[in-house]
């Protein structure tokens, strides 16, 4: 029986996952080698070395509602898109209100975690820890939560770049980027065209002579301020992931390279990648097409050679008196602190059953929480791992054999390789949505669509028709929460408040919008009704059979 529980990281993932322990009776440990929880949200002017780095402006891409924990909204009146300050307000506010910080060890790092002699019949781990004054401890838990994340390794793939030896001015990794303020009056190019390369060259060329944005694959971006001025995110609905699976791909990655040239010509801005829209997660930035647009960033392909202060790249373009490189060339990820075969390897990766549990061990007590890849925000993920995982620590959830579960693993490598363009520095990449739903269903907490159609049709629609907030994963089953239907209810008015510093006289919506609303309403109920008899012709009867003894 699971009593104790380490954690490992005090990060969005390391309180999520301390918080599903407490929720199932078990005691939880959390060491974190800072001096404060929030992981990667927790800024410091220098990068220490083994930990996540951020800089100075960073804003996250994900809207408030789709990032927050389940049962603990983020205040109605931070922004829509909230800067790294308030991100780790937020998580404080949430470790105080659930009460995670008297569990927490700060300035204790983690140097092992070994399986004890008896694990085959304990399934316990002993861990090393290290604190300030550089004391050992050691500890037996009978269940251990790796939080630590995966962008604490900075890749630095010099050996790619010939040459490099010879360059005369300054280069580093964006790990080690916190402000433009070594960029002014500099000719600079930046390698990489994922978040952190766009953000960096487009933050450089404010103050920069000029910045090039080298990249080897280019990269669809799309807008956080979408449609009528809403968070992008607003659009991740059910419906729309009802559409993504009756409708063929080719149309929808069509429609949206459609869209996305309506806005700006890709391959006339140089971004136009070889891959499909929906074959790799998007580049999110909005200011990167103005400042390509107006001269202050220049795409470049592939940096073939460095040759001094010259740079030449794969066009034969030559770009000289180049003042500094930064390499946005991603992460390698490890866990130095785990015992080799504690790992399985799928490919190039680590191999995780539901991402969270090596499938290789004789008792599962040891989870991996928070390492994955995916088009949604990690905080909501993060928390359904934990809450899965700490039913399966306390038995509540049995799982399938070790075979099965590496056959499992071998699919979703597969399945990952057939349809996503990944980096293999990256974890497993996993539909948002899709993924939620398994561990929801697998943890008996995932909203009944059918259920909500005839006993509570408002909560259908926002839940249908909304955007997939945590908060729907608290409707019903284990660890339910009284307040997830006002959460959904008024999480449009927390999204409108921030935005409200003017007070202005705003038209009501007319008669027929409200009845052009209902009709679509009605299609997409129709829709899903058939897409569930489609997916499981026995549902429907057995609900009504079941309904209607209820009737009665």
């Amino acid at each position: 029986m699971v009593h104790k529980v380490a954690v490992i990281g005090a990060g969005p993932s390391g309180l999520t996952s301390m918080k599903a322990c407490l929720e199932e009776g078990m005691v939880p440990t959390c060491f974190e080698s800072s001096d404060d929880i929030g992981g990667l949200w927790k800024f410091k002017e220098v990068s220490e070395p083994n930990r996540a780095s951020i800089y100075r402006s960073l804003t996250i891409n994900i809207w408030k509602e789709m990032m927050c924990y389940s049962d603990f909204p983020i205040p109605a009146d931070y922004p829509n898109y909230m800067h790294h300050s308030k991100i780790l307000k937020y998580f404080r506010m949430y470790a105080e209100h659930f009460k995670l910080l008297q569990h927490i060890r700060l300035q204790t790092s983690v140097k092992s975690v070994t399986q004890r002699s008896d694990f085959s019949r304990t399934g316990q781990w002993e861990v090393v820890t290290e604190n300030r004054d550089g004391q050992e401890e050691r500890h037996v838990f009978d269940a251990v939560i790796c939080c630590s994340g995966h962008f604490n390794y900075p890749n630095l793939p010099l050996k790619d770049f010939p040459g490099i030896e010879t360059f005369e001015g300054k280069y580093f990794h964006s790990w080690d980027y916190k402000g433009p303020e070594d960029m002014y009056g500099k000719r600079v190019v930046v390698i990489g065209i994922g978040n952190s390369g766009g953000d960096i060259a487009v933050e450089g060329s404010r103050v920069a002579e000029q910045v090039y944005l080298s990249t080897r694959s280019g990269a669809w971006v799309i807008r956080q301020v979408s449609d009528n001025g809403l968070p992008v995110d607003r659009f991740n609905t059910r419906f729309v992931h009802i559409m993504f699976k009756l409708l063929p791909m080719r149309f929808l990655n069509w429609l949206g390279e459609k869209k996305l040239n309506s806005m700006y010509d890709h391959a006339m801005y140089g971004l136009k990648p070889k891959h499909r829209f929906f074959s790799q997660i998007p580049v999110i930035n909005d200011d990167l097409p103005f400042k390509i647009l107006s001269g202050g960033v220049i795409v470049k392909p592939n940096l073939k050679e460095i040759r001094g202060s010259s740079v030449v790249f794969d066009d034969g373009s030559i770009v000289e008196n180049v003042d500094m490189i930064v390499f946005a060339t991603g992460y390698n990820y490890d866990f130095p602190y785990l015992q080799k075969n504690a790992i399985y390897k799928s490919g190039p990766r680590v191999g995780l059953y539901k991402h969270v549990l090596p499938p290789n061990l004789e008792h599962p007590t040891l989870a991996i929480v928070g390492f994955i890849h995916s088009d949604g925000a990690i905080m909501p993920q993060a928390e359904m791992q934990a809450r899965w995982v700490a039913r399966v620590f306390k038995g509540h959830k049995k799982l399938p054999s070790n075979q099965a579960m590496i056959k499992a693993v071998e699919k979703d490598t597969k399945d990952t390789e057939k349809n996503y363009i990944v980096s293999k520095l990256t974890p497993i990449q996993v539909d948002f949505v899709e993924y939620m739903d398994s561990l929801a269903k697998d943890i008996g907490v995932g909203p009944s669509l059918l259920w909500l159609f005839f006993t509570d049709f408002p909560l259908f629609q926002r839940v249908f028709w909304g955007p997939v907030t945590a908060y729907q994963y608290r409707l019903m089953g284990p660890g339910k929460w009284e307040g997830a239907r006002k959460a959904i209810f008024t999480q449009f008015d927390r999204m409108y408040q921030p935005l409200k510093t003017r007070q202005l006289d705003v038209q009501q919506p007319s008669s027929t919008g409200r009845l052009i609303k209902l009709s679509l309403t009605l299609m997409a109920g129709g829709g899903a009704l058939y897409y569930i008899h489609v997916r499981d012709p026995a549902t429907i009867p057995t609900f009504l059979s079941k309904l209607r003894l209820q009737t009665v």
